[in-house]
Parts: structure tokens; sequence; C-alpha cells
């Protein structure tokens, strides 16, 4: 039914130069002495000049035809750094290593790209706006991470750089958490378009905008692999963690930009195969309790391995993208008033990313790295490139972010009930989870100019 499961339902015109021939009939004796000394410095230091570098939307326009790889985007300049820049090659090198990750929740006063009324994509259960929460402040605040600039998102530029792609989101209901997000934010420059839909609550659905040939795909795995959900017979999930999902596993050769989006799934009852053979179990009986961590690492390494071998020796490029475990706010019990209540985000003293969220994250940013390694090793050119869209510790910030009892419309129409579901999981739209795809977007430009 897209949440997670049937228990509590856990988002720059460039420095003109001039100059003017002096004639030496005319220069003061002073200069003579200087200018040797000068002609020597711009001999060793031809590209001493500053320069500015033309915005990004400047060269949107001059982006030629899609190919078979990504477009290079040139990037607005970094904000002033107080550190000695040695050369323009560190400086690229600077902007390009950005940690997303650690940062502020700053007060911005720009508007939402949408709202639960100007997109039809947003679930229900996520349309904060339209379900009547009462304060808007929290959608007035920018992630600004401390060493970077992260620019706002531009759908004109996403648009430019996935035209005729296909983007595809790989998961469970956080990855159509943020596909929705990505949908309604480019649907300010076009409006894209469903043409499929099947499933449970449309959990496999596709997108196409007709302007760029582009898709936009969501496939439901939650375990990313195989994997049998529990139903009200069977209360555990069994996972096959050496076999990938093949419902999305079998469309790999389509696809351009891979979003992938799993982890909460993990912490719920199950079975563990590999080989066809019982490895163990989490919460459950007759067989060895061996927790989640390295399952969902299992997992992850099963996955990643399946898109190297099948993509890896493709002459197109493939981006693969993990988006990093998201922590709940749930504050006492879920189905009871004030689970979720806060209406600002946490301040960097206030919380910290630890225990069994920053376990999550540790493994995803662990098996990531290895399949890094692997793809330089073993695809060919490095064709498929692997990254961390990390995003933890920003998330563990919005305790303000989430649907909370307006997951349902107009819950307290008829007063305050004893029991009051809540949703401290998932994330309003608009809401927090649009700075995820900032930060995507501003990645794939920024791998493109690590690789042009």
């Amino acid at each position: 039914m897209g949440s997670l499961s049937n228990n509590p339902p856990n988002e720059e015109e460039g420095n003109q130069y001039s100059s003017s021939l002096v004639k030496k009939s005319i220069l003061p004796y002073p200069l003579y002495a200087i200018l040797p000394i000068v002609l020597i410095h711009f001999y060793f230091n031809p590209f001493s000049f500053s320069f500015t570098t033309t915005s990004t939307s400047n060269y949107i326009n001059q982006i030629p035809p899609s190919s078979n790889r990504l477009f290079l985007i040139p990037a607005d300049p970094p904000p002033p750094d107080p550190t000695p820049q040695v050369s323009r090659k560190d400086n690229v090198s600077r902007r390009i290593s950005c940690d997303y990750s650690q940062g502020e929740w700053v007060p911005d006063k720009e508007e939402p790209l949408y709202d639960g009324t100007t997109c039809d994509t947003i679930k229900k259960g996520q349309n904060c706006m339209v379900s009547g929460r009462p304060d808007r402040g929290y959608l007035y605040w920018k992630w600004r991470p401390q060493h970077c600039n992260l620019p706002r998102f531009d759908p004109h530029i996403f648009l430019k750089i996935l035209q005729n792609k296909h983007m595809a989101f790989v998961g469970d209901s956080l990855a159509r958490n943020q596909l929705e997000s990505l949908l309604c934010m480019t649907a300010a420059a076009a409006k894209p378009t469903l043409f499929y839909t099947d499933g449970e609550d449309n959990r496999f659905r596709k997108w196409r905008i007709p302007s760029h040939n582009i898709t936009v795909s969501i496939y439901w795995s939650p375990f990313l692999v195989s994997g049998v959900e529990k139903t009200a017979e069977k209360n555990f999930n069994t996972l096959f963690l050496d076999s990938v999902n093949e419902i999305w596993a079998a469309d790999l050769a389509g696809i351009d930009v891979l979003v992938l989006s799993a982890g909460h799934w993990f912490l719920h009852s199950a079975v563990y195969y590999d080989n066809d053979i019982v490895i163990g179990c989490h919460y459950c009986q007759n067989h060895t309790e061996i927790g989640f961590y390295n399952v969902f690492g299992r997992a992850l390494r099963t996955a990643f391995e399946a898109i190297i071998e099948r993509r890896g020796g493709d002459e197109r490029e493939m981006n693969v993208f993990l988006t990093t475990f998201t922590p709940a706010h749930f504050e006492g019990e879920w189905d009871k008033l004030g689970a979720c209540s806060k209406t600002r985000p946490f301040k960097e003293d206030e919380q910290i990313l630890e225990g069994m969220n920053e376990e999550m994250r540790r493994v995803g940013v662990e098996r990531v790295g290895e399949a890094r390694v692997r793809a330089e090793e073993e695809a060919n050119n490095y064709k498929v490139r692997f990254e961390v869209l990390d995003v933890s510790k920003m998330a563990l910030m919005r305790p303000d972010g989430h649907p909370g009892p307006y997951m349902n419309p107009f819950p307290f129409a008829n007063g305050v009930g004893e029991r009051v579901q809540n949703d401290c999981v998932h994330w309003c739209l608009p809401g927090p989870i649009d700075a995820w795809n900032q930060i995507l977007l501003d990645l794939i430009i920024k791998n493109l100019q690590a690789h042009p």
C-alpha cells in the first residue's frame, strides 16, 4: 500500500580585460625595473588573471542534442574559500568533492517550486497542505553545506541533462516519496504524463516528459533482492540475498540514471536465504538471529554486482545513486497525538546521527565504495558510476517535515480522538525531501565535470 509495513507508517560577463600600448619614451624610470619582474611572473604563471565563470543557466541553450552520454554543464563558482588556492585544478577538485552531508538548515524566503494544488503526482498521505496542516514554517528552510554552495533546483537544467534518458527510482515507499518530489519540481517547467501503472497502490509507474523525451519510472522493490513480503498468514518477510529482483534488474539495459532507496523494510521480521539455504533470521522463531545490518549490506552488494555485470561493458554510461537511510522521528506512540509534532528543524547541537541510523548509513556508504572500486576494475572504461546521496544527517535534523497526523485529510475535523495515526517516516510534499533532489541534480552535474 506504499507504506513501509502493516506496522506504524514508517522527504555569474567575464572580467573585461583591457590594455593600452605604453610607449617606452613616456614610462617613468621605476617602471623599467618593474617590467622584467612582471614578464618573468607571467612566464611562470600565465593563468594568474582572475576570471568569473559564466553561470550554469547561461549555458543551458548551448548544450548539444543528447547522445550516448550525459552532458557536461559548467557549474556556478564556489563561495569564497579562506584557504589558499594552489591551482585551478585543485579548485575544481574541491567543487567536485563537496561533502553535502555536513551542513545546517537555514531560513529561506523562497517559495517552493510547487505546492499541493499545482502537482497532481503527490500521494495523498504526503500532501500535507491539502490535508489541512495549519503551519507552513516547515516549507521555508534550505540545506546549507559547510564548505560549498548548493544551488536551487533548476527544472530547465534537469530537463536538458536528462533529455532522451530514462531515470528510474527503485526501492520502498521512500523511493516513491523522492520520485514524486522530483516530478513535482520538474513540473514547474514541463508536466510529466503518466502512461503506465501497475500493481497494488500503483507501485509500478512510468511517466514521460514529451518535450524532452524523458522517461521517469518507479519500481517497487523494498529489498532490492528477490523476496516475498509478509502477509497476515505469514508475519515475516523472506529474502533471497544472492538473487537480484528481476522486476527492476531486467530493465537495466534501458536505464541511464538509477536511484536506489531502501532500508526500513530490513528492520522487520524476516528469514534470510543464500543459495537456497537458510542462513538466519531477524525477529523470528526456529532460526538463528543474525540481525539485519549485514543482510542489508549483502542485499546492496547483490544489487550492485548485477548492475556492473549487466551494464559494465555497455557503451552507454549509467549513473547509480544510493540514497542513504533516513531516520524516523516518532516520539512516543505512533497512534497518539504528538508523535512528531515539532515545527522547526533541530539545531546542530540538538541531535547526532548514531545507533541504528548511523549504522545503516555506514553500511550503504561502504557498499557504494566497494561497488565503485569493482566498477573501475571490471567495467569497460568505467561506464557505470556509483555515488552516495548522503542525506541521513540532513534528514535527522528535520523532525518538522513529516505528515504526522496529516497523513489523513483533516484529522481533527471532529475533535481529537483517542487514537490518531501518525506518519513520522515519510515527508510532506513540498518539504525537506525536495533538498534530496537538489543534491541529486548537483551530483549529476559534478560527475559530468569529473568525467567530461
